[in-house]
């Protein structure tokens, strides 16, 4: 399957000298998943909403100032290829271009509208994310807003004292709570009101209930949930309690799912690929392989390495967060580190990863052992 069918002549674009008051407008109006950016009538980038979200511009501050890269699709080119191309682009929207002109866009929602009916031979289980990280309902907007920023995610489960889930803040939720707040006519000092805006609790913000989806349910229900209430992602949760979480389950989660391949090698997609600096990707596929053949029973199915990169810099170098996170037949295993350079913070999380396998290796051990010595007992 190509995305000829899937990509769409209609989308939303703006200039690059256009002001991001604009671009503010255009996404509380039409809600798009992305805007392109032209510069003389030439594709020249994509703005998104966690681009505003993650920058303290002003609204005077030109589109080109946070207009990202992405992905150039050709209008014939394969799903899974897609899928893959916006998994490491780290974006949900990506120009598509025919004859080397700009045709339109493809959105990660087209194209999981489009596979919707064959997703029902996965289960949410073999493909969450079920390192998440959670707020209380007392965390300040302004805490919850670095978190985002810090792990580069898009939406926090919120817990009430006893551990439970009761609500969902997410990017799209932050950036309409700002922009609406900063709308609002004031006098005197508008960095108080900024203070004060960033000081109040989660609670009086979260969206309650949530969406959940259980542990062993299908992805096509999960999928078909999210694009029904136009939701980025879920809360997954153990089979008959909704109410602790268990792991989320994003759009993102699937479209990496979509471009698992069956190659004789281990599989590695990465996002953010463009932060790659001296190190390559058959480089990462080789040095994982070497810490996942250290746990022989352990059969990888799937590596996702993920690059985030900080403002903070060391002689021109930018602080880099890396996790390389495995699905395997044993379950999810992940090491996380941060380096100045994607080179220096692979192998701190590299070094994370080997010590979590061979730990994971070292219980296996101990319950075999513990299911021997049982045995013997039973026979006395």
């Amino acid at each position: 399957m190509d995305i000829a069918d899937i990509a769409t002549p209609d989308h939303a674009e703006v200039t690059s000298d256009e002001r991001l008051g604009k671009v503010r407008a255009i996404f509380e109006e039409r809600n798009p998943r992305g805007i392109i950016v032209v510069d003389d009538g030439e594709y020249a980038g994509v703005i998104t909403q966690r681009a505003l979200m993650q920058s303290h511009v002003e609204d005077s501050t030109k589109v080109s100032a946070l207009a990202d890269t992405a992905p150039t699709i050709d209008r014939t080119a394969g799903v899974r290829d897609v899928a893959r191309m916006l998994v490491e682009g780290n974006t949900k929207v990506a120009p598509v271009f025919e004859n080397d002109e700009l045709w339109g866009i493809v959105t990660a929602d087209a194209i999981l509208e489009a596979v919707l009916e064959h997703l029902d031979a996965l289960v949410v289980d073999q493909i969450h994310t079920d390192d998440v990280i959670t707020i209380t309902e007392d965390t300040r907007v302004g805490r919850a807003i670095n978190l985002l920023r810090e792990h580069g995610i898009s939406r926090l489960p919120v817990e009430n004292e006893a551990g439970y889930l009761t609500g969902m803040v997410t990017t799209h939720d932050l950036v309409d709570f700002v922009v609406r707040s900063m709308d609002q006519p004031t006098e005197g000092d508008r960095s108080g009101d900024s203070e004060r805006m960033l000081d109040i609790p989660i609670y009086d913000m979260m969206n309650s209930p949530v969406a959940t989806i259980e542990v062993e349910s299908s992805v096509r229900e999960a999928v078909k949930r999210m694009l029904e209430n136009d939701y980025n992602g879920v809360v997954v949760t153990p089979t008959d309690d909704d109410r602790t979480v268990a792991g989320v389950l994003t759009k993102t989660d699937v479209l990496r799912a979509l471009s698992y391949t069956e190659d004789e090698h281990m599989d590695v997609q990465i996002t953010n690929i463009d932060l790659l600096d001296t190190i390559t990707r058959e480089s990462i596929r080789e040095s994982i392989t070497q810490v996942s053949d250290k746990y022989q029973e352990m059969q990888v199915q799937h590596a996702h390495v993920r690059f985030h990169k900080h403002k903070e810099k060391l002689r021109g170098t930018p602080l880099i967060q890396t996790q390389i996170r495995l699905r395997t037949d044993q379950g999810q295993v992940a090491g996380t580190g941060e380096g100045y350079g994607a080179d220096s913070a692979f192998r701190v999380a590299l070094d994370k990863l080997e010590r979590n396998v061979l730990e994971q290796k070292g219980i296996r051990s101990d319950a075999e052992r513990q299911g021997q010595l049982l045995r013997k007992l039973n026979q006395i």
